[in-house]
């Protein structure tokens, strides 16, 4: 189940064509899903067509929403405005290795060969209430099928790649996907938003509460990590001071859907542009801004809203939401 399918709308803007990150020309993504024995858990990737020997480097913006947790290559985006890499998103303990093997990826690529310096972006959340987390299961062949598989259109959600192991809002939680169409001055632009789910607080659907220990008849989980990793592609023309203001709004989004922002939460927003044209006026950017909240919104709902309830590690389960209540409670719309 999808916000779509609900139905409903959330915000102003027009979805795209697959709803999806992916709508953002050039960017893909792909899952590399690891859920056997007391293991859930994975990579998902983030992948920008147009880095390469052409391009180097993509404008990019980081805001921290709350910073428990690891987001390998955030110094110098911060200083740098720019990401050199594919986008991975991975299980807090296994972000180094997924780090290390991107580096090894990357450094692979033909027109390469003179690179002595690069700066990978590894993102993560902690699955560890579904997922023997120290076993570090996830390798550098994860991360290569990640990459492999990265495509267009529409995108897995839910309960794949670096969301298998994760709970949010009291649920199961996951990866989940959205986007909007605007316009940006003169530029008719795509917003995509892909993120990690893995945070605490109260399910809310456009305003609408919706607690586990009410629509489950039992309490929910609190996940041990607490966090939300958020990913922004767009084709809008932007500089990296305005990206920076693009992923500030994705993080307010959290709190449309009930986030607590608890004090072990690694909340981040990392948001990037395919775009090469000259950046649109400060005073163009108020549909950017507004169309990235609701598709983050949108993108965190449908992170849950398409999880399966999972047993994982000790005997542990994250229940699906039940699409049923939420129906009933939003009521007719």
């Amino acid at each position: 189940m999808r916000v779509d399918e609900l139905p409903l709308t959330l915000g102003p803007y027009p979805r795209g064509a697959a709803n999806a990150i992916t709508d953002v020309p050039g960017v893909r993504v792909g899952h590399a899903t690891i859920a056997e024995g007391d293991l859930r858990t994975g990579v998902t990737a983030v992948v920008p067509d147009t880095l390469g020997p052409r391009r180097r480097a993509l404008p990019a913006g980081l805001f921290v929403g709350n910073g428990y947790g690891k987001l390998i290559g955030a110094t110098q985006v911060v200083e740098l405005g720019a990401i050199e890499t594919p986008v991975l998103l991975t299980s807090t303990l296994s972000a180094f290795r997924v780090a290390d093997a991107l580096v090894g990826h990357v450094l692979s690529w033909s027109g390469y060969e003179d690179v002595t310096t690069l700066n990978p972006i590894v993102g993560e959340t902690n699955d560890g209430f579904l997922s023997n987390i120290r076993a570090r299961s996830v390798t550098a062949d994860h991360v290569v099928h990640a990459l492999a598989s990265a495509h267009s259109g529409a995108v897995e959600e839910g309960c794949v790649g670096a969301g298998t192991g994760t709970t949010a809002l009291g649920y199961k939680g996951g990866i989940g996907t959205s986007s909007r169409l605007v316009d940006v001055g003169a530029h008719a632009v795509t917003v995509g938003v892909l993120v990690q789910s893995n945070f605490g607080g109260v399910l809310t659907v456009d305003g609408v509460p919706m607690p586990a220990e009410e629509l489950l008849g039992h309490a929910g989980v609190e996940s041990p990590g607490n966090s939300c990793m958020i990913v922004v592609a767009t084709d809008a023309p932007a500089d990296a001071r305005q990206l920076d203001r693009v992923s500030r709004r994705a993080v307010f989004a959290m709190g449309r859907v009930g986030a607590s922002f608890s004090h072990g939460s690694g909340d981040y927003a990392l948001a990037f542009t395919v775009a090469e044209e000259r950046p649109a006026e400060d005073a163009q950017l108020d549909p950017l801004f507004g169309a990235t909240m609701d598709a983050v919104e949108e993108a965190l709902l449908n992170s849950v809203l398409a999880a399966t309830t999972t047993r994982g590690f000790g005997g542990q389960v994250a229940h699906a939401v039940p699409v049923d209540g939420v129906r009933s409670r939003l009521g007719p719309r």
